[in-house]
């Protein structure tokens, strides 16, 4: 009996440390070294000793983003780039704007799980399950409301309102990562063939060249 829970419970510590996101701190604070020459999983931590308050800080979430682009949105990041004393405490965070109309394109966090709210507007948000069901689920938030975007799930937000739209997300990652999936299919250098991208979402080959000359 004693070693069955012994098993259990190595199991169970087994399954935590690999649904676990960024790898937990072992100590206060290991405040980024952005310009550091050692290589790690994240990056490494700067002298204590050196540690200012701004290494913590950053300001400008309030600023609305530019949304003339073809998108019509603009995600305004917090991770460790811009907050060095973020790094190892596994969290991040971005404002988003959007046009009348505007949209965030479908695009995965390959490190994160987001949770997010809008702050101002109306935003048809969804995600899709992977293979083979591929379900759609979406739901249009208000003012206030929230909503969870699964870790590598593809996901999107669509403002439908005439007025603009402003949402805060929060990420389960000090470095979340960002695949935006049209980018990565039809932008990557070099080009994916086009014999494959033909057989992949069976089209003409002229539709695949213009799709990635637009990217």
């Amino acid at each position: 009996m004693a070693s069955t829970v012994l098993l259990l419970a190595l199991v169970l510590i087994s399954l935590t440390i690999a649904f676990a996101s960024d790898p937990s701190p072992l100590q206060d604070l290991c405040v980024a070294d952005l310009t550091g020459a050692v290589s790690v999983n994240g990056f490494a931590c700067r002298n204590p000793q050196m540690v200012q308050a701004g290494d913590f800080f950053f300001s400008g979430l309030h600023l609305a983003g530019n949304t003339t682009n073809p998108a019509g949105s603009k995600v305004t990041p917090v991770t460790v780039a811009q907050i060095p004393g973020l790094n190892t405490l596994g969290i991040s965070m971005a404002r988003i704007d959007y046009a009348p109309y505007g949209i965030n394109p479908p695009h995965t966090h390959p490190r994160g799980t987001e949770i997010f709210t809008v702050i101002e507007g109306s935003l048809e948000v969804g995600f899709v399950t992977s293979n083979p069901e591929n379900r759609l689920i979406t739901k249009v938030l208000q003012k206030g409301d929230v909503f969870v975007f699964p870790v590598n799930l593809i996901h999107f937000q669509r403002n439908v309102g005439n007025c603009k739209a402003v949402a805060i997300a929060a990420l389960s990652s000090q470095n979340p990562g960002v695949i935006t999936i049209a980018n990565a299919v039809f932008g990557s250098k070099p080009k994916i063939g086009s014999d494959v991208l033909v057989k992949a979402f069976q089209v003409d080959k002229n539709v695949i060249n213009y799709l990635q000359s637009k990217f």
